[in-house]
């Protein structure tokens, strides 16, 4: 049985470092937009072409 316990409490710790860490990242990181340009191939817009 303690070994049980010692997996949960494993398993808590690392799910509390990923939570922190999509925490961290949420908080600090700011995304720069951008302008996107996608080129689309003449004949998918004109198959007779």
């Amino acid at each position: 049985m303690p070994s049980l316990i010692r997996f949960i409490v494993t398993l808590a710790v690392l799910g509390g470092l990923v939570y922190g860490g999509m925490w961290a990242l949420v908080l600090y990181v700011d995304p720069t937009p951008r302008e996107m340009t996608v080129r689309i191939p003449a004949r998918t817009i004109n198959p007779d072409f």
